[in-house]
């Protein structure tokens, strides 16, 4: 499958350096003048080119593989997908589960909240604001998600989103039917062997099991968008997880 990279550098609102590297002559790179306001109002306006840009993509024929710093971004790969009327499941792959609200959360990090978001929990100021309708709990999957807060555990917990465990029993479970849509946050890997990331968590799948879950996804054809979570460059000293992530991203767009 001809696959779209659209590469958004920025975590959450702020620019991200250290990853123009990365840039190859047919990427996209959405990096747009985000306006003077609130957090969740500049979130907004870089999330919009990337919908348009999967959008484009889907319309295309071309598979979008969005790459940006954070996990919010997902919101943006999920509006150009409904705009382009793909309506795909999700596997999230994640040391944490995202699945935070206001009511929830210790820390009232917006990183934290995504997945949550997605399926219509919480605040839903950029959900709204990028006209997205929230996904049904039952169509996403979540592994590994070792690392939950409290409450938000019960509220992963209480759902209707399907908490695997162990990321190698996706291997044993069969796919949900029609498109998927796979999004793979780099701290899901464990720390001894991906250690460049900015909330790392104790365990987690190896590089190898990884490999061979993202080869099982990518030989049921069903894969028809993915987004990454990116390392942090600034802790990526010796290129090891940047190496491993490459490697990783390649057998799932294989």
């Amino acid at each position: 499958m001809n696959d779209q990279i659209i590469f958004t550098p920025f975590f959450l609102d702020q620019p991200l350096g250290g990853l123009d590297d990365l840039v190859q002559p047919a990427w996209i790179v959405n990096r747009p003048d985000l306006p003077e306001g609130e957090t969740q109002e500049k979130m907004t306006a870089l999330y919009e080119p990337l919908a348009a840009a999967v959008e484009t993509a889907v319309g295309e024929g071309k598979r979008p593989v969005s790459l940006a710093g954070d996990c919010c971004a997902s919101l943006g790969m999920l509006a150009g997908l409904q705009r382009a009327e793909l309506d795909p499941k999700l596997i999230w792959f994640d040391a944490h589960g995202d699945f935070n609200t206001w009511e929830t959360t210790p820390s009232g990090f917006l990183g934290g909240m995504p997945l949550a978001w997605l399926v219509g929990q919480g605040e839903q100021t950029i959900m709204q604001s990028l006209g997205i309708q929230s996904l049904y709990e039952g169509k996403v999957t979540l592994t590994d998600a070792r690392d939950l807060d409290p409450l938000e555990a019960e509220a992963v917990a209480s759902s209707a989103v399907n908490h695997m465990e162990l990321v190698s029993d996706l291997k044993s479970a069969p796919l949900p039917w029609g498109p998927l849509w796979i999004h793979f946050d780099v701290d899901v890997i464990d720390v001894n062997e991906a250690p460049a990331v900015s909330y790392p968590a104790e365990g987690g799948p190896s590089i190898r099991m990884l490999g061979e879950v993202f080869r099982f996804l990518a030989a049921s054809r069903q894969v028809q968008a993915v987004s990454v979570s990116l390392w942090n460059p600034q802790l990526d000293t010796d290129g090891q997880t940047q190496k491993a992530v490459l490697e990783l991203l390649q057998i799932l767009l294989d």
